[in-house]
């Protein structure tokens, strides 16, 4: 099934010239008026050859490699939803990509390359998506079944990139294949569009495509019914997820359903055939070709510093994400007091010094999320700590993982060049995501028992203790696996930084240098003590709003969710601004952070925008307010 992906990037390639006429807001009107030389006469492709290359070509949009560094314009938002939006640090070094932490900190400007290409992007995909739409009444052999599904899946994936926008600029120009004048202003509200679009994607699509990848009409039903949430629409949200929720089936025909393992969402091999892909962007691996055109280089830059990944060092999680995963003697999370005692770390201690791991309960699902020294990082071993940290005083002392792939699958997931890009796909819309948005509105409109039932459906995967982090996960690699004290002192050819599984204790041994045969030079870590329990009742409305939205921040950790949540919820000043001054305890810089009301809810509009947007000396475009 990948193979079938490959193709339909490789065809999208081919017919790329199609789509000069993209990013639309910059070109000038003399320039869309004249075919530019190499383009092909709309002519050519009004038949159901070119309408198919067309709609690969919207695909391909998606994950931002069209206007080139696609860790810029990431479409998993691990820039604008959690850098910005606490679960991580910039990472690397303080001068690495500082636009992303002046995104992350309320800096943000409107002359920002970075904000630039976030519009771009964006616009470029719906400049495909308009091509399709304006060319199928030409097109003469297809059938009117066919035209449809081609225009549902154009809307769908025009409503996701108008979707982006409209949550991250707000007030942004609606321009559709009837649009003839380019310099639309940015007056009114376009989620009524953004409906439509999803609206008839919805009734268009059919419920199983036959290649992988393609979104289908429950994608496009989750999709509109997310769109409804932002816009606190509940009664027509729970309508939606009234009928998804038991009915709803993958475009492969997977009816909808949670993995049965948090980590399968992020694994390449586990991606045919998952109940919990809605919507998600396809990615390969090594294709033989030493690069990663088609692979996910969108976290390119987010993984562990001078280690086996070679690159980068950023995206690092904060300390207050880590301290949110701990929980009380019930296994339940602490909403309010997380943060009272910190979950221990590592900061400025060597790798090769001792170190003890936090000895508190914790939610299982932090190790799936956060590589902590002395923690299995998947089966690579003990997280070494320091040395795999580009520089702790920028970004903290932890790694992401979410992204990373098991050393047992690298031939198979992963082309390595100067950094990984990996097989993983984008989950831009997983069931999980989809339940505990359906619970926000059972709240408001609904049933507290439904809502219960739906944030218990998701903790309870987690509550399965065969899916924790475990001291099996250390064994593949060990330098050796042995059965006693002894046995362990009696090595040799050891380097620092190896581990030893010891069966005897079922905890791993790290050699921290020095003599081998002296237990000193040992640093014994056991697994840490997880602790999570399904919710015994939602007692009152507020009490389920909050447990919704915490439990959101932990099961979609370093997902891209973080921000835009906070921002619809109105929680971003207290809960953001409290951030900044918290975990500067850990990394000073965070300290300048601020998010201010009525400002930083939206990024400015980029000024490059605005200037080509001017008609008689005044601009269409006007900014956002605050900037």
């Amino acid at each position: 099934m990948k193979t079938i992906n490959r193709k339909l990037r490789n065809t999208s390639i081919i017919v790329l010239t199609v789509f000069i006429i993209g990013f639309i807001l910059i070109s000038c009107e003399d320039f869309l008026d004249i075919a530019p030389k190499g383009t092909l006469n709309e002519y050519v492709i009004a038949n159901k050859t070119g309408v198919r290359a067309l709609v690969i070509g919207i695909y391909g949009a998606l994950d931002g490699r069209s206007i080139g560094s696609a860790y810029r314009v990431s479409p998993d938002n691990w820039v604008y939803g959690s850098c910005a939006g606490g679960d991580a640090h910039k990472g690397s070094s303080a001068y690495d990509q500082s636009q992303i932490f002046r995104i992350a900190t309320g800096q943000a400007t409107p002359s920002l390359s970075y904000i630039r290409d976030r519009w771009r992007v964006f616009y470029e995909g719906i400049s495909r998506a308009n091509a399709v739409l304006k060319i199928l009444p030409d097109v003469d052999d297809m059938t009117e079944a066919e035209k449809s599904q081609a225009a549902a899946e154009a809307r769908f994936l025009r409503g996701h990139f108008y979707f982006e926008l409209k949550r991250s600029f707000n007030m942004v120009p609606w321009i559709d294949e009837n649009t003839i004048d380019y310099k639309v202003p940015n007056d009114r509200d376009i989620w009524p569009d953004i409906e439509t679009d999803f609206e008839f994607a919805m009734n268009n699509l059919p419920e199983v495509q036959t290649e992988l990848g393609r979104v289908n009409k429950w994608a496009a039903a989750c999709y509109l019914a997310k769109t409804y949430v932002y816009q606190k629409k509940w009664s027509e949200a729970k309508a939606l997820y009234d009928q998804i929720i038991p009915n709803g089936v993958t475009s492969e025909g997977v009816s909808y359903d949670l993995f049965p393992h948090i980590r399968y969402n992020s694994e390449a091999s586990r991606e045919a055939g998952s109940p919990e892909a809605v919507f998600v962007i396809q990615q390969v691996g090594d294709e033989g070709i030493g690069d990663f055109p088609n692979s996910n280089a969108g976290q390119c830059l987010n993984f562990p510093y001078n280690s086996p990944f070679l690159c980068c060092g950023f995206f690092q999680p904060t300390q207050e994400l880590v301290n949110s995963f701990k929980v009380d003697a019930s296994g339940l999370p602490l909403f309010d007091t997380y943060n009272d005692v910190m979950v221990n770390n590592d900061m400025n201690v060597g790798s090769d010094e001792p170190f003890s791991l936090y000895t508190g309960d914790l939610d299982p699902r932090l190790d799936w999320s956060v590589g902590r020294r002395g923690v299995p990082y998947l089966d690579w071993g003990p997280h070494p700590g320091e040395t795999w940290v580009r520089d702790q005083a920028s970004g903290g002392p932890y790694s992401p993982k979410k992204n990373v792939y098991y050393h047992a699958r690298q031939d198979e997931d992963v082309v390595l060049t100067w950094s990984p890009g990996t097989a993983n796909n984008v989950n831009i819309i997983r069931f999980a995501d989809v339940l505990l948005m359906a619970a926000e509105a059972e709240v408001e409109v609904g049933s507290l028992d439904q809502a219960f039932t739906y944030v218990n459906r998701v903790r309870s995967r987690a509550a399965d203790p065969t899916t924790w982090v475990s001291n099996n996960d250390n064994y593949a690699y060990a330098a050796a696996v042995v059965s006693s004290e002894a046995e362990m002192l009696a090595l040799t050819g050891l380097t620092a930084r190896d581990w030893v599984v010891r069966e005897d204790n079922q905890t791993t041994f790290v050699y921290l240098g020095g003599a081998i045969d002296d237990i000193n030079s040992w640093q014994e870590y056991a697994i840490p003590s997880y602790n999570i329990a399904e919710y015994p009742s939602f007692p009152d409305q507020d009490y389920a709003r909050k447990a919704i939205h915490f439990e959101r921040k932990l099961e979609l950790a370093m997902e891209g969710h973080r921000f835009f949540d906070l921002v619809r919820w109105g929680e971003a000043n207290n809960k953001l601004n409290a951030f900044f001054t918290y975990e500067a305890n850990i990394v000073p810089t965070i300290g300048v952070g601020v998010f201010t009301v009525g400002k930083h809810e939206h990024l400015p509009i980029p000024q490059s925008q605005i200037d080509v947007s001017t008609v008689d000396g005044v601009p269409t475009l006007q900014q956002n307010p605050g900037y």
